[in-house]
């Protein structure tokens, strides 16, 4: 049977979940599809543009369906929990999808429904835009960490161990995280990741009645002295 793009992405997803991103490459993708290098080259020319590929496969359900009912920040916040379901669905979903810059058809549907969303709440068109990043950018890093908490085979548990982290909080002198700490290593990360997405929510809904407010009363870093002469 003739080998199709689709059999390619899809073969190299299955396998990211079975051995992860570092050790997907190419030379075993085509060992896995059981065709030499010049076949597999024929429908992917390299790692980077696979990555693409199967970073807009893994959007292709995120924008569909959102009930037209929901408030525009509603249909927001669904896009969002969406896109972060689709990066989690997959072994290191997330750091596909934060290696590329994909300009096709799952992925600017997705931007498209979201930036949509977002001016249907009221937003200005440069609000709805800057808002789009600061959504997408919270998610990706977000689901990051999410990911990178996970114990599989192989890997070394430690990495992900909280009582390490809680150890070396309880021996210095950190009161406010040691106050913090049951907050810290919740591992209810539904409610933490919606807590976060309300707080960008809320904080574009403020701009609803006009363009960006000036930031007032932030600390400024302080200006480096003057180089000697």
């Amino acid at each position: 049977m003739r080998l199709r793009r689709e059999q390619v992405i899809a073969t190299a997803l299955r396998l990211l979940d079975d051995v992860g991103l570092d050790a997907l490459t190419m030379r075993r993708l085509g060992q896995e599809l059981n065709v030499q290098a010049a076949t597999l080259y024929w429908h992917i020319k390299n790692k980077e543009e696979l990555l693409d590929a199967m970073a807009e496969a893994m959007l292709a359900d995120c924008a569909a369906g959102l009930p037209e009912e929901l408030s525009g920040m509603a249909r927001a916040a669904g896009v969002a929990e969406r896109l972060r379901r689709a990066l989690l669905a997959h072994r290191d979903g997330a750091r596909v999808f934060a290696g590329t810059y994909v300009a096709q058809d799952n992925t600017l549907r997705v931007s498209d429904t979201l930036v949509g969303a977002l001016r249907d709440g009221g937003l200005s068109t440069r609000a709805a835009a800057w808002g789009c990043w600061s959504i997408v950018y919270y998610v990706i890093g977000f689901t990051l960490e999410e990911q990178a908490l996970e114990v599989r085979p192989g890997t070394d548990p430690a990495k992900a161990d909280a009582g390490r982290f809680r150890e070396a909080v309880e021996r210095g002198a950190y009161p406010h995280l040691a106050a913090a700490l049951p907050h810290l290593v919740s591992t209810d990360h539904d409610a933490r990741f919606r807590y976060g997405l309300q707080l960008i929510l809320r904080g574009l809904e403020a701009e609803v009645e006009g363009e960006p407010r000036t930031w007032v009363g932030l600390p400024r870093d302080p200006a480096p002295p003057p180089k000697a002469s």
